[in-house]
């Protein structure tokens, strides 16, 4: 076995000896599934009882991914703690005795993150759908309707790397109070507010997830545009915190 791939194995390790780190990651598919029913439970009686509140742009394939979108809060909270952790109690220094050259631990920690949130983010996400639909009874769509299937690779894609985002934000602040702090306001009210604002309303389109919502933005045009910047967002995160991590002295 290499030395990266022990390192990685080490810290899957960790990361199912941490319980609220574990608890974090586990939490995240019931609570999508769970807001995936209400979404499409409330949607469906709306539609049957003609509620002029249902919103206007309504459309049963986008509601189907809501529910990750909410359920997102529970992975970026799980990749704060993963890499945050050893920061906050000392044990970073246990874990660069065992792994010296400081890019190898840091690289096995980015790669933990990625696996772990894309292993519950693709079931979490087609399952999650398809609940959605059947909570929608007749009003529901199929996983094959048109722009479906991108839309949830798209969701995958964007929930992994709003984790990664999320710690490489952990490690530069090598600490969780503060990524968490600013990231779960920002998902879940901060950037959707400021998109109401015409002051703020184009900037915040690039914000790191406003822009990754376009990749699972069913029939949008610049779902790759959107790709791009929240890449930007991710490489410009991990790599602010790889210096951090580089200097720390445990």
């Amino acid at each position: 076995m290499s030395e990266t791939a022990a390192a990685i194995r080490a810290e899957f390790t960790k990361l199912r000896g941490i319980r609220g780190t574990f608890a974090a990651l586990l939490l995240f598919p019931p609570a999508s599934l769970l807001l995936s029913a209400l979404a499409g439970w409330s949607a469906g009686k709306a539609i049957d009882s003609h509620n002029a509140r249902l919103r206007p742009d309504f459309t049963p394939e986008q509601t189907g991914l809501d529910g990750v979108l909410y359920g997102q809060l529970a992975l970026i909270v799980f990749a704060v703690l993963l890499v945050a952790g050893e920061y906050s109690s000392g044990m970073i220094r246990v874990s660069l005795l065992a792994v010296p050259r400081r890019g190898r631990l840091y690289l096995a920690k980015a790669a933990v993150t990625a696996a772990a949130a894309m292993a519950v983010a693709i079931p979490a996400t087609v399952l999650g759908y398809l609940l959605t639909q059947s909570a929608l009874g007749s009003h529901g769509a199929g996983i094959d309707a048109s722009g479906v299937p991108r839309a949830l690779v798209g969701a995958v894609v964007h929930l992994t790397m709003m984790s990664l985002f999320a710690a490489g934000v952990a490690a530069t602040a090598r600490g969780a109070v503060v990524p968490l702090a600013v990231l779960l306001p920002m998902v879940l009210a901060g950037s959707q507010i400021l998109s109401t604002v015409g002051a703020t309303k184009e900037v915040v389109r690039y914000l790191p997830d406003r822009a990754g919502m376009r990749m699972l933005t069913i029939g949008s045009d610049d779902a790759f545009t959107g790709f791009v910047v929240l890449l930007a967002w991710t490489v410009a995160a991990l790599a602010a915190g790889y210096l951090r991590h580089r200097r720390c002295d445990g």
